[in-house]
């Protein structure tokens, strides 16, 4: 355990922001889950986008990584 003060804030800080942070992750992955299981794709890619620019916006993932996932999305709606 963090002895200095600012170090036990910090540990404090980082739970709220993993919990934050996992949701928001959870959160596109069990939509691009639904995508791949074959849902409403216009809606879905449009609320997936949302979720992954949410969480570029948020410093949850990287920028290229949201360009990843969005290009991995459009090739699964295209093959349906």
């Amino acid at each position: 355990m963090p002895i200095i003060k600012s170090a036990v804030k910090k540990v404090r800080k980082d739970k709220k922001r993993t919990v934050r942070n996992t949701k928001v992750v959870a959160s596109y992955k069990n939509t691009m889950k639904k995508m791949k299981k074959g849902g409403d794709s216009k809606s879905l890619i449009a609320k997936f986008y949302s979720q992954v620019d949410k969480a570029v916006k948020g410093k949850t993932i990287h920028k290229n990584k949201a360009k990843r996932l969005k290009s991995q999305a459009a090739k699964l709606t295209k093959k349906k």
